[in-house]
């Protein structure tokens, strides 16, 4: 692959995260042609977007709350998702970058599409995208391989399972209540209280039509992303909230991200052992981080795989790879190359 081969970069769609997967992907796309790739870039919600539309959404930004469960539902009745087989910019594509996150774009749907059209694309395929969106699946395939996991059960609103005591008596409070299959943790809650648990269940709900009840582990956050199998250096993150939701994902300020993290080195091989672990038992591929939390004690627990991490200004990833000597533009590249047949293990399917 060199500087000139067609690319088209897919962002956006109908998904909770869709103003993050704007952000990623305008910006993977402005990062690409200064390389010398020829891009198009397409809004699987809308369609291919024009040099005015990607100015008008970069002047946009990045909103502090996620999109109304109302918008997104209203997007959907028109998303061009389905069809991605009769757009130009997708049929003469020598490769796709996924710029997507959550929903379709991330849970393998999008990959298996793809992949029956015949066009290289970033990141896992359709099988692994599916089993690391899954929370729980991949929650039960990481303690197989020895990768500890906050405990957890999974809750329903039709009062089958778990009742509150059960709750209490397994994990304990406060615990974490968010939908099985989303990201950024939207529609997560940090239930302090046993009354306020089924409030936390309705809203996580919302999003998912599984939610997780999971064990809060108090401690530092941690991340560790992977490139083609190698880990990069292991990054902290200080939120100014109780957590790193949201806002302090993406509103500048609202977080301290440290990369590489001030760990000891025992402390920074084994996060990232066990992120190769969990990378590996899931069956990933091309670029994905690892999240963790760490205990006083040093204990570490892995709390999700994601596939398409995310690649704004203040990602994670970036500062990662930064830490380690590499430019966005040549991270970016180098998600690219992964993308082809003749990539090394643990890039294309």
């Amino acid at each position: 692959m060199s500087g000139g081969t067609r690319v088209t970069v897919l962002m956006g769609g109908t998904s909770a995260e869709r103003d993050v997967s704007l952000a990623s992907g305008l910006r993977v796309t402005k990062a690409l042609r200064e390389r010398g790739y020829t891009v198009r870039a397409v809004d699987t919600a809308t369609g291919e977007l024009t040099a005015g539309d990607e100015q008008r959404l970069l002047e946009a930004g990045m909103k502090r709350k996620p999109p109304s469960i109302e918008e997104l539902m209203q997007m959907s009745k028109t998303s061009i998702s389905t069809s991605l087989a009769s757009i130009d910019a997708i049929r003469d594509a020598e490769v796709i970058f996924l710029g997507l996150h959550g929903g379709q774009g991330e849970d393998g749907t999008i990959q298996a599409l793809l992949g029956m059209l015949g066009v290289p694309y970033t990141g896992s395929g359709h099988m692994a995208s599916a089993l690391a969106m899954d929370k729980d699946l991949s929650k039960h395939l990481f303690r197989a391989v020895g990768v500890p996991t906050p405990a957890w059960i999974m809750a329903s609103l039709d009062g089958s399972a778990p009742t509150v005591s059960e709750i209490e008596q397994s994990l304990g409070f406060p615990v974490i209540v968010k939908p099985s299959k989303q990201g950024s943790t939207v529609g997560l809650t940090v239930v302090k209280e046993p009354g306020a648990l089924r409030g936390a269940i309705i809203e996580a709900a919302r999003y998912d039509d599984e939610v997780m009840v999971e064990q809060f582990i108090a401690g530092r956050e941690l991340t560790v992303g992977i490139l083609g199998g190698e880990a990069l250096p292991v990054g902290e993150i200080i939120p100014k909230h109780e957590i790193y939701d949201y806002e302090c994902k993406y509103t500048a300020g609202m977080a301290r991200e440290e990369f590489p993290a001030k760990l000891n080195g025992d402390r920074t091989r084994e996060a990232q052992r066990l992120a190769r672990l969990a990378f590996d038992v899931l069956k990933l591929g091309g670029c994905a981080r690892i999240d963790f939390r760490m205990q006083a004690d040093g204990a570490l627990f892995c709390l999700e795989a994601n596939t398409l991490p995310g690649l704004t200004e203040l990602s994670l990833m970036p500062q990662a790879a930064a830490a380690q000597g590499v430019t966005f533009a040549e991270l970016c590249e180098r998600i690219l190359r992964l993308a082809l047949p003749t990539a090394t293990p643990g890039g294309a399917r």
